[in-house]
């Protein structure tokens, strides 16, 4: 009797790639992205014009580039609140060095200091002292902040240096910003480090499994504090971004930026219970919400009916998988 080996079978949705593509999550962000651009050019005769758009990149380049760092962080099963506060305390020390006379190489070192060591003492509360992360991030998210108001009051720094101002109002060529230039690099090399590193494989198993992962032999709580670390730096690279496009810092300075953030994460795909997502679907996340903010803008449309409709987004995008899969459990 002869061996007979038996064909492997391949499971239906890797065995058609391309259907799997067209019916993602990605696909339909796409779809809803040039629908939002459509609906944008025909309510508003300013939006084609060249120099409109490239105003759009810095509707969500800023927020978007701390998105990408947040993705990672929300995967393995965590969250930082804080984002925006840390933002404000970064920018109110630039302020503070530039009335010592320090010039754009010091002031972006401070900037990226302050964010790298804001994000560190979360992940050390987080990782070293066990604390749940909302709870860690909704503290720090007033300590920070209450520093920046402790230091500035109601008064505002400026005279910023004009090397200074390129990050936030400089471009690289014709109508392409050095911002929108820099969130396509970091959003290639965070897509990169998720999807094509074993750091990137470690993180979706902490998201999945942290225990799992921690008798597997995986560092689950350095990784985590190493995350920690990552969205507050990127924090600190908005608050150099946003800092020098303002040319000023008031402690207000970015409030409301977490829901922006998390919003783009969650409707990018990102479980908000963690271990999955990509960062295809984030970048597509914040081109949207700049596109719907933008094209609010131009309508003339106020900052608060803004807000309304951000959160309320949050919230559907929040509770649509989960009564989904409520649904599907009741069908079975």
């Amino acid at each position: 009797m002869s061996d007979v080996v038996a064909p492997r079978q391949i499971p239906d949705r890797l065995d058609r790639p391309l259907t799997a593509a067209l019916f993602s999550w990605e696909m339909l962000l796409v779809l809803v992205a040039v629908a939002i651009f459509v609906i944008n050019s025909l309510a508003s005769p300013y939006f084609l014009n060249a120099w409109s758009l490239s105003d759009l990149t810095f509707n969500f380049a800023e927020k978007g580039l701390i998105a990408l760092a947040m993705a990672l962080l929300i995967i393995s099963g965590e969250i930082d609140l804080s984002v925006a506060a840390i933002i404000a305390l970064a920018s109110t020390f630039m302020g503070m060095a530039v009335q010592a006379g320090i010039g754009t190489p010091g002031l972006v070192l401070i900037g990226l200091a302050t964010g790298l060591a804001c994000g560190a003492f979360n992940g050390l509360l987080v990782t070293r002292l066990k604390l749940p992360s909302i709870v860690v991030t909704i503290g720090t998210m007033s300590l920070f902040r209450g520093i920046a108001f402790i230091i500035l009051g109601d008064q505002a720094y400026r005279g910023y240096p004009e090397s200074f101002a390129f990050f936030g109002q400089g471009y690289v060529w014709w109508v392409v910003s050095f911002e929108i230039v820099l969130f396509t690099v970091m959003a290639v090399i965070f897509w990169f480090l998720l999807q094509r590193t074993s750091f990137g494989r470690t993180v979706y198993v902490i998201g999945n499994n942290p225990v799992a992962a921690a008798f597997s032999g995986v560092r689950v709580e350095r990784v985590k504090f190493i995350l920690f670390c990552l969205t507050g730096l990127m924090a600190g690279v908005a608050s150099i971004l946003l800092t020098s496009r303002l040319g000023s810092t008031r402690p207000s300075i970015a409030q409301g930026y977490e829901l922006e953030v998390i919003t783009m994460v969650v409707l990018g795909g990102v479980s908000i219970l963690g271990g999955s997502g990509s960062i295809v679907g984030v970048v597509l996340a914040a081109i949207i919400l700049g596109l719907v903010t933008f094209g609010l803008g131009l309508l003339n449309v106020p900052g608060i009916v803004m807000t309304i409709f951000i959160g309320s987004l949050l919230i559907v995008v929040i509770a649509l998988p989960i009564l989904w899969r409520r649904f599907r459990q009741r069908q079975a």
